[in-house]
Order: C-alpha cells, then structure tokens, then sequence
C-alpha cells in the first residue's frame, strides 16, 4: 500500500495539466444532480488507473464566457503547453491596468478541471445509473479532499487509496448545497474503508469497463490555435464578426462542448496575476448550466 499511495502523493502534488479501453465520449459523463430543496446526494467510488497510462485522474484548463457574438467555451491549449489565444489577450487586457479591462479577463479566465473514472453505487435522483462506470468531472475541492485521503493532516487519521477497488479504498458520499447560489461540496466525505465487492470477477469486470482518461486531453481534442482564434474574435466582436452571430449559432457552439451541463464545485478566486494569464482559480462549473439555457433560449 505504502509504494502505491507514495506514487500517488507525489503525483497529486506536482499535479498539473500537460497534455483496449472504452473511448471518450460524451456519453460517458456523470454528474450529480439536486434534488427540490436544493441539496445533492450520491455515493461513488473513485477506480484505479486505467490499463497503459499514468495516473487515475486527468486534468485540464478551458474557459467559458459570453460575448456580444455569443458563447466562447472551449478548452485551453495552455493545458498542452501550447499558447492559447484567450490567455493572450486576458494578459493583455490585465496589463493595461484599467480596471474594466481587468474585471473582464477575470470573467474570461481559465478553469481548472479534473477527470477520474467512477462507479455509481447510488444516485438517488437517477437510480438507472447505479452500477455503472462512468467518467466524472470534478474540481479543485474534490481533488484535495483525495490529496487529503492520501495524506492526512493529523496524525490520528490513516491513509487512504481512494482510487483502490479492494480494501485500501473507500467510497465517496457527495453531499452538495447550495451557498450563495453556487454548489458547496463541503459536507463530502468518503466513508470506511472496504472493498467495493468481495467478488474478484465483479471488480475484475469493473477494472476493464475503465474509460481511457489520457484520450481526453490528447492533443487531438484541442482546436487548433487559428480556429480558436477566430472563434474568440467573433465572439468578442474584435473582427467585425459579431452581427454573423444568431441564437441557432450560439446552440451549435454548445453543442460542440460535451461538458456544458456539467456542474461541479467552484471557488470564486481573485486572480493571481502571472506573464502568461490573470488566474487560474477554481471555476464556476455549475454556471455551464445556465448557460446552455441562456444559449438555446
């Protein structure tokens, strides 16, 4: 247990993007959902690394905003390490040091996103998705209370392999509210440790169901930097493409995100201004919702 929770400590603190299995797909996504009063309850268990890649999660940055010619939500070439036209011109405004122009690259910033295989031991708003694999998206909270399974702060508390089928893991009850209209996952905790079945044949069947994460943030799922480009000049109206925009096109430019419905946690964060963009804080992922309804509307 030892070797495999240090592979997994020094790769969640130096964690960072860069750039046969089930294949990607949009399909593959699970979110939570709320239920009329407003809270969110589902228990998943975290799985192992798939077959032939690295880690048990992915992560990745985009941006998602509105302009005057519609909806700019793409993922961020930065992730790869390659220059990102958003992240540009977000320097650029910071560096003028108007504060309009500031408060707009804060809007346009980057969002960090994270990746991991889960399965669904019970979704009570959507029990047909119980016993499935599926891929979840979630954000920095998640992601440190995984880094905190792995390495507690206090010396009364073991450690974990949250991503572990058999004894070492443990399941996770999400627990979401609402807190100043956003989604709080504060109250999320995993529970005892115990293996997720005690037949070898179901975990077994579990481990080859595993969808490939690196697929996801494979150079081939990024736009390239011109088209990106063109899409932010049209979006922000910077080329004179603005009145091409219409309600039918802004709907195809969701349509082309598979993750615009997903919610996840968020923190609002001031920037951290660096050369190369003004933040990189965690992100509003529940506001994706909202703005497919706005887009489609």
């Amino acid at each position: 247990m030892s070797t495999s929770l240090d592979k997994l400590r020094q790769a969640m603190e130096s964690a960072s993007p860069t750039g046969e299995k089930k294949s990607y797909s949009d399909d593959n996504y699970w979110k939570p959902e709320l239920d009329k009063s407003g809270n969110g309850y589902a228990v998943v268990r975290f799985l192992p690394t798939p077959s032939e890649e690295e880690m048990p999660w992915v992560s990745y940055f985009d941006h998602g905003f509105q302009g005057p010619g519609g909806w700019y939500i793409e993922k961020s070439l930065t992730t790869i390490g390659k220059q990102d036209p958003v992240s540009e011109y977000n320097t650029q405004l910071w560096n003028t040091g108007i504060e309009a122009n500031k408060e707009q690259a804060r809007k346009q910033k980057r969002r960090l996103h994270y990746v991991s295989n889960i399965y669904v031991v019970s979704d009570p708003k959507n029990p047909h998705n119980e016993g499935k694999v599926f891929t979840y998206r979630y954000g920095k909270k998640i992601f440190e209370m995984l880094k905190e399974a792995i390495s507690p702060a206090f010396e009364d508390e073991s450690a974990i392999n949250p991503f572990d089928l058999r004894g070492e893991g443990a399941n996770f009850k999400i627990k979401i509210r609402k807190v100043d209209g956003y989604w709080n996952y504060d109250k999320s905790e995993f529970d005892t440790p115990a293996p997720l079945f005690d037949d070898e044949n179901k975990l077994n069947d579990i481990y080859t169901s595993l969808n490939s994460l690196s697929e996801i943030i494979s150079p081939s799922q990024f736009k390239t930097y011109e088209e990106l480009k063109t899409k932010l000049d049209r979006v922000l109206g910077l080329t004179g493409g603005v009145a091409t925009s219409t309600a039918e096109s802004i709907a195809e430019d969701q349509d082309e995100v598979p993750w615009s419905n997903v919610n996840t946690e968020s923190v609002a964060d001031e920037p951290v201004i660096s050369s190369a963009e003004p933040s990189v804080g965690e992100s509003e992922d529940d506001a994706m919702d909202y703005f497919k309804k706005l887009a489609t509307e």
